[in-house]
């Protein structure tokens, strides 16, 4: 099959799946692959190293429902090695301020940066870090998504050895002229998603699902030249705020993970690529199959939010056969005492996937 037929039978996958959960658009996950570099990487916030050079930048953020383009330009550029996952991000902003200085308080209410990774992709056990004009982080271990039952955030999680950097181009929290941009420099020990002592994260030619985030306000500007946000005409709440992002979600709403984009950690030296050489890879079709499962999650659990039960078959919930390239896609549905699991067996690679009722994804 050439590349044009893939694409859309993939494009016209994602439509269907969009369509069925009623989203506005069809999102399909964006990927990006990540090369490994021998070089250590100073986090400075300069961006003087001339191995961000050999790196392609991502395409440039969308709104989060992935319809409108933002104000303004935000891409990113990844690398490796065996001790960090590099992450760079320019930022562009005519008005750069931030007045949080406070580790572990809500950066955003700042105009910020976020990071979000699920490195299993079970959606699951999965960590946010938000980063604002000053360099004050919130970092955040979340056990569930906010939507499923007892989901906990564990804000006294802290990334021990993560290395972080802002660069200004312009000046900080001054009104009185034009900014171009901010530049985010960080590096995340993959020490910090171990989860017991010998275990070996690095995720050497394997994804991990990752997105990115930009949240951007209004913001007024007082008779001190201070910032903060604008509120409306009667000063009774604040502007809504813009949420910006790398892979769109579909809807305002971050806390999808089964959404996210893909980043591949190829073992590939950066300085043997070629910058013309595609930052993309393959999408497997398994992934495809989950993204159909958990669209047919969010749908029972809207059922059962709104009727204190759970669709009962599996016909209920899914309204006609998928079929990914050429292959039916057998889905089940059972309900148990605490709950219900979808599951079925992929015909591409003989995988067994179990989703549980607080959407914990199984893999056999």
């Amino acid at each position: 099959m050439n590349s044009q037929n893939k694409i859309f039978l993939f494009l016209s996958f994602f439509l269907t799946i969009n369509v069925f959960c009623q989203t506005k658009i069809a999102t399909i996950p964006k990927t990006y692959t990540a090369y490994k570099t021998n070089i250590s990487i100073n986090i400075d916030g300069k961006v003087n190293e001339s191995i961000w050079n050999k790196v392609n930048w991502s395409s440039n953020f969308i709104d989060i429902e992935g319809e409108k383009n933002p104000k303004y330009q935000t891409k990113i550029k990844m690398l490796w090695d065996e001790d960090f996952f590099y992450i760079l991000a320019d930022i562009k902003e005519s008005h750069i301020w931030a007045n949080i200085n406070k580790k572990d308080a809500v950066i955003y209410l700042n105009n910020n940066f976020e990071v979000f990774i699920d490195p299993d992709g079970d959606t699951h056990n999965y960590y946010e870090i938000e980063i604002n004009a000053l360099n004050t982080i919130w970092d955040l271990f979340l056990t569930k998504p906010y939507r499923e039952l007892n989901s906990l955030v564990i804000n006294d999680w802290n990334i021990t050895g993560l290395k972080s950097a802002i660069g200004i181009n312009g000046t900080l929290n001054n009104p009185n002229d034009i900014d171009k941009g901010w530049i985010v420099e960080m590096a995340i020990p993959w020490s910090a998603f171990k989860t017991s002592y010998f275990q070996d994260v690095v995720p050497r030619d394997k994804y991990w699902r990752v997105n990115f985030s930009r949240v951007n306000w209004n913001h007024t500007i007082d008779k001190n030249g201070a910032y903060s946000r604008k509120q409306n005409k009667e000063g009774s709440k604040y502007l809504k705020e813009f949420n910006w992002v790398w892979s769109p979600q579909g809807v305002i709403n971050m806390h999808e993970p089964e959404k996210w984009g893909y980043v591949l950690f190829s073992s590939k030296n950066i300085n043997d690529i070629n910058l013309s050489d595609l930052n993309t890879f393959n999408i497997p079709k398994d992934e495809q199959i989950k993204s159909l499962m958990y669209t047919l999650h969010r749908k029972q659990n809207r059922f059962f939010k709104k009727n204190k039960a759970w669709v009962q078959t599996i016909d209920l919930l899914i309204e006609s056969d998928f079929v990914i390239d050429n292959k039916k896609i057998k889905l089940k549905l059972e309900l148990h005492k605490t709950g219900y699991n979808i599951f079925t067996t992929s015909p591409f690679s003989n995988k067994e996937f179990i989703l549980t009722e607080d959407g914990e994804l199984i893999v056999n």
